[in-house]
């Protein structure tokens, strides 16, 4: 397998992988590569939990989302949980669950994404970064499970991590 880069940016970098398929034929496939993402579940108490409306330039909308962000070059991903926990909510947690990775698009990007949920939260000033327009809302859990299944919620992590978090919850 050959890959070739064709972009680097700020924090992914593009690439066209060329391989052999077993019956011989060359195949090219537009490849993003990207350094990993924490995402992060801030529960307020067993029936709340906070998210945020985030206008995502992307796409051109205002998307409900739990806190989320890349991963800074060597950094460990609790720390990156703690550090966007803090930036985009204001809350600092002293209980922390892992919940395993999600990959967010295989088909063409190597992201994983790691999930924590965060609970015994204290609230402090929130450090949004500039280009950062989040605003938190504290919802309860039959409301945010609700967003997910009529289309409120169109963000994949979010929607995973709640459905993740509401049978956590319920095993407890």
């Amino acid at each position: 397998m050959a890959r070739e880069t064709v972009h680097k940016g700020r924090k992914i970098e593009v690439q066209i992988d060329t391989h052999t398929a077993p019956n011989g034929q060359l195949i090219k496939r537009d490849v993003i590569l990207h350094p990993g993402a924490v995402v992060i579940l801030p529960v307020i108490d067993r029936e709340h939990v906070c998210l945020l409306k985030n206008f995502r330039f992307v796409v051109n909308e205002t998307l409900w989302e739990a806190p989320a962000g890349t991963l800074e070059p060597k950094e460990e991903w609790q720390h990156a949980a703690e550090r966007e926990l803090l930036e985009e909510t204001g809350y600092k947690a002293t209980q922390w669950t892992y919940l395993g990775y999600l990959f967010a698009s295989p088909g063409v990007m190597n992201e994983k994404l790691h999930l924590y949920i965060a609970e015994n939260l204290t609230q402090h000033e929130a450090q949004p970064e500039p280009d950062e327009q989040l605003e938190p809302i504290t919802l309860t859990m039959d409301e945010a499970l609700k967003m997910c299944f009529d289309g409120r919620i169109k963000d994949s992590k979010t929607v995973s991590i709640l459905l993740m978090w509401d049978r956590l919850r319920n095993s407890r």
